[in-house]
């Protein structure tokens, strides 16, 4: 996962129709895939050849930004094998943040964290135990304000706080921009020259609004693979 600073998302002003929704509701699905057919024929192509999705959302806020941040800029074996390593110092659960707080360093490096990813989730562990930043309360805020939270937690920037937002909050009408796999497959289905600026990407989600995460979905799976909930 890439920290960038200053997160932000795009929202739209119908989105409001949805707000409160989650994508995990297969009737908020069904309805954003007949938007998409219905409002860009490109797109709507690959939602009939694909057909429906079997989207759940991840279990647990903390947990899974725990994860998100191991994960961060490595390969996907690599980094199941450390989360696996990490799990197995406590009984094979991800620790609550009092228990990770107390461990020493030495032993969290011996699984293969970097120095780095320690301060990352140890900054999120002492704004949980300060109170300084609750978790649960991001499902009640709408898209900006919850990333504004997010964005305070080292190591968490932007496309981190949108993942968040589509496989932990089930937010409908996130559109990572930022995402390679969504630009590469938007620069093929639309037929491109170049991938897309984020100024072109907006351009094509007045057609996805107020369901571009649904949309972005969809460009993952057209593409290689979609976006794993459990590796982001």
């Amino acid at each position: 996962m890439r920290s960038q600073k200053k997160a932000s998302v795009t929202v739209y002003p119908d989105a409001e129709r949805v707000t409160g929704l989650s994508i995990a509701d297969k009737n908020v699905w069904r309805a954003g895939m007949r938007h998409l057919r219905k409002h860009d024929p490109v797109l709507g192509k690959v939602v009939e050849r694909i057909g429906s999705l079997d989207f759940e959302l991840e279990d647990g806020h903390y947990e899974a930004l725990v994860g998100s941040i191991i994960y961060q800029q490595l390969a996907g074996a690599a980094a199941k094998a450390i989360l696996n390593r990490f799990k197995n110092l406590y009984n094979g659960r991800i620790p609550d943040p009092e228990r990770y707080l107390a461990t020493e360093e030495s032993k969290l490096r011996s699984v293969g964290l970097s120095p780095q990813k320690i301060s990352y989730i140890r900054d999120l562990c002492e704004r949980i135990v300060n109170d300084s930043l609750d978790l649960e309360g991001l499902s009640r805020l709408p898209d900006e304000e919850a990333v504004e939270q997010l964005d305070v937690i080292k190591g968490v920037g932007r496309w981190t706080a949108e993942m968040f937002l589509i496989f932990v909050l089930g937010r409908t009408d996130v559109l990572p921009v930022d995402d390679l796999g969504v630009q590469k497959a938007a620069k093929k289905l639309y037929h491109l020259r170049k991938l897309p600026t984020r100024e072109k990407f907006e351009r094509l989600a007045k057609n996805w609004h107020p369901y571009c995460s649904i949309a972005t979905l969809y460009l993952w799976r057209s593409g290689e693979k979609p976006g794993n909930p459990a590796k982001w």
